[in-house]
């Protein structure tokens, strides 16, 4: 056991203290904070430890909302974002004697940071690996953009099962699923939905996943991730259904495989496992600034890679003289047939992005690119550079692959203008960002 100060938070919101030259980090411990802790993990020139006891809190430090949260006591009563911090035990806290986190759900991460520092943190995070990796000294990382709502946003979840066929979150750190019988991440109606699912522990095993999803009406579809057969149902819910298989063909079980969902007075078609984005508002906010970034005056040839069901190409379509879209999921394609029906100007490519953008024989003016979380292969970025588009906008959910891109962006003859974080997943260390690129004329 240490006693640790801990000095900063990893990208993954770990907090990080040193003991004898070697970093040690310790999730859900805060910067400023001297606790104790148990080594758990040992490496050559790290150690990962779990958190026994906060001797010295945080006045960032405030108590999660959610019993499932790490925490050192029993749960403690919700506070009001920005409210006090709770009362921590000061002695001796040590595994089985009341600790509890050893199985705290990994869902969120960052309850126990009051939301303004979330949003601090976040920023930091695009500016050291833009640091780090990128190579940029002086990166223009903007503040970043709060939810409007820091809690009850999502509306699009991902559970996996317990033997027994529970509905759980995997802990934090670990394989195990956590039974969860409420998540202050969920939009109200699903929220209410997810504990009256129930699957039968016989069945359990054949389901890899159960995604939840709510649209514009509160409309509500159920999707069971598996190839195994269809499952008997007794469906007394309002609520869709259907089996969606491992290469992204929809069985549908009751209603509908899809649903709706609207941003900025827009519908869009989304299926069963297509892409969307989770929290409405702020995707919202992120198309104002993917529209920002591509400055369009009417008439431009604009690449829309990554596309999905169209949310960009929507919007850039009434302006744009053409848009061409890349998409490799073939249902999003189908969507995105559906939601660009009324635009004369939009073509679609199914197919990788790296396989399509080589061969495209085009005169780009602008682009915009939404990658997985994986980031763009090193084929893209060369064949970004050598279109000369003038601007580029790049939308990320992953700060390391962003950086990774756009050092090569960079190199290619691209200038990093501003990014502009948003905090699509409040409660968690994940980042989402806008990023503007103009291209450096040649001398």
């Amino acid at each position: 056991m240490l006693e640790l100060t801990i000095t900063s938070l990893s990208h993954a919101a770990e907090g990080i203290g040193r003991h004898e030259g070697r970093a040690i980090f310790a999730p859900f411990a805060l910067p400023g904070e001297t606790v104790r802790v148990e080594i758990v993990t040992e490496k050559k020139n790290f150690a990962r430890a779990r958190l026994l006891e906060i001797i010295t809190p945080s006045p960032e430090r405030v108590a999660p909302r959610c019993p499932h949260h790490f925490s050192l006591e029993a749960p403690p009563s919700p506070v009001e974002d920005g409210g006090e911090p709770p009362t921590l035990r000061s002695g001796g806290a040590s595994h089985g004697s009341g600790v509890r986190g050893l199985g705290a759900c990994g869902g969120c991460h960052l309850q126990h940071l009051a939301y303004p520092a979330q949003l601090k943190f976040k920023q930091q995070t695009l500016v050291e690996q833009l640091t780090r990796v990128g190579g940029f000294a002086d990166p223009p990382v903007r503040p970043t953009l709060p939810s409007p709502a820091p809690f009850n946003y999502r509306s699009h979840v991902q559970f996996s099962l317990t033997p027994a066929g529970q509905l759980g979150l995997r802990a934090a750190h670990s394989h195990e699923v956590i039974p969860i019988h409420e998540c202050h991440q969920l939009r109200p109606p699903l929220a209410e939905l997810f504990p009256q699912v129930k699957i039968d522990p016989d069945y359990a095993p054949e389901i890899e996943r159960i995604t939840l999803r709510l649209g514009a009406e509160d409309e509500m579809l159920v999707v069971l991730e598996s190839d195994a057969d269809a499952p008997e149902m007794e469906l007394d819910l309002p609520v869709s259904a259907a089996l969606l298989r491992p290469d992204g063909a929809a069985l549908t079980l009751a209603g509908d495989d899809h649903l709706v969902e609207t941003v900025r007075g827009r519908t869009f078609q989304v299926s069963a496992g297509s892409f969307f984005q989770v929290n409405i508002p702020v995707a919202e906010q992120m198309v104002e600034f993917v529209l920002s970034g591509l400055a369009l005056r009417g008439g431009e040839t604009v690449l829309d890679l990554y596309c999905g069901v169209g949310l960009f190409s929507a919007f850039i379509a009434p302006i744009a003289g053409r848009v061409i879209g890349v998409e490799a999921y073939a249902p999003a394609v189908s969507d995105a047939a559906v939601n660009l029906d009324e635009f004369e100007n939009v073509e679609i490519y199914e197919a990788p992005a790296e396989d399509v953008l080589p061969g495209l024989n085009l005169s780009l003016d602008a682009v915009v690119l939404d990658p997985p979380r994986t980031g763009c292969a090193p084929a893209v970025v060369e064949a970004l550079a050598a279109s000369r588009a003038s601007r580029l906008v790049y939308v990320s959910c992953d700060p390391a692959t962003f950086a990774r891109d756009a050092r090569r962006l960079a190199a290619g003859g691209y200038v990093l203008e501003w990014v502009q974080p948003l905090d699509m997943f409040p409660q968690t260390y994940h980042v989402e960002c806008v990023a503007k690129f103009g291209l450096q004329p040649k001398i």
